[in-house]
């Protein structure tokens, strides 16, 4: 990898750090639903703005209907998903939880896409569910019962977002490419499709919302036009620069993000347990995404 493919990296995990901290202002008084039915519009629009601005043809080469599913699998269930999550763990929590992706990536890497596991891989693998487990029944993340059910919808996401990525090379890379923005600009239309029926069935039978407060549409607006529509850009762009269990590490650096940006905005705080749980699945995470001896002398020697 080059420099600047770290650096993208690391960037790309300091704005979805602060997606989670964006849901976490917005769901209690918008709604998980309706939440995260208004981050992908706000992403769908300002890709739309910046296709515009760039003058971009909007052709998707015969993979239109491809972008879409992508959208519904990397955007729009995970959104709804992590939307759902906010409601119960505090957002440094989520952003842990998020570090799962690679995991993800490397069980249904191996079980439906070929991808070869070493025995380090494999041992990372089963330390990452150890690890799950802590966090599960080590320490509360608050005294609701919420909490298994906060952690089971971002391991939804990150399974999501694991599948999807092995998906986008699939269906993207590996057939000729695609300008990363109109993939991003595709993929979000496929969340706003998917998204839109819950969002009018929330609209239906939901309790009423107190719609005019500017710092809960600020954050709806950051993490739909920041967290979304530019880092969509980004992200599909890591992928097909360096592939997708590569680009997956980005979730490795998202946790401290996550953390200071709750820790600094919302003042949260972590449990002991939970500290334990997580830095289990960091080391996990690290045995996973790191090169194996094998790949490495294999890399010196070519």
């Amino acid at each position: 990898m080059r420099s600047s493919d770290y650096i993208k990296l690391l960037f790309l995990a300091a704005i979805w750090g602060a997606s989670f901290l964006f849901m976490r202002i917005a769901v209690p008084e918008f709604g998980a639903i309706n939440t995260a039915f208004l981050r992908v519009v706000f992403g769908f629009s300002g890709l739309a703005i910046i296709l515009f601005m760039f003058k971009s043809s909007f052709q998707f080469e015969g993979k239109f209907k491809s972008t879409l599913i992508l959208g519904m699998i990397n955007s729009g269930l995970p959104f709804l998903m992590y939307c759902l999550a906010a409601k119960w763990l505090p957002a440094g929590y989520s952003a842990i939880l998020n570090a799962t992706t690679p995991l993800m990536g490397a069980i249904f890497g191996f079980n439906f896409f070929g991808e070869h596991l070493s025995l380090k891989k494999w041992i990372g693998v089963f330390l990452g569910l150890f690890g799950i487990i802590a966090i599960t029944t080590v320490g509360k993340a608050d005294t609701s019962q919420g909490t298994t059910a906060g952690i089971t919808a971002c391991l939804i996401a990150t399974s999501c977002y694991a599948i999807a990525g092995f998906l986008t090379r699939r269906w993207i890379s590996n057939r000729g490419g695609l300008d990363p923005k109109i993939v991003a600009f595709g993929s979000q239309l496929g969340a706003v499709l998917f998204l839109f029926p819950f969002f009018i069935w929330s609209m239906a039978t939901g309790p009423s919302i107190h719609w005019l407060q500017g710092n809960v549409w600020s954050s709806v607006m950051a993490v739909g036009l920041v967290c979304t529509a530019f880092a969509y850009i980004l992200y599909f762009k890591l992928i097909a620069d360096i592939g997708p269990l590569r680009s997956l590490t980005v979730t490795f650096m998202i946790p401290p993000f996550g953390v200071l940006w709750g820790y600094l905005i919302l003042g949260e705080t972590m449990t002991k347990g939970f500290i334990f749980g997580a830095v289990i699945v960091c080391i996990a995470v690290w045995m996973v995404v790191s090169p194996d001896k094998v790949a490495l002398n294999h890399q010196k020697q070519t």
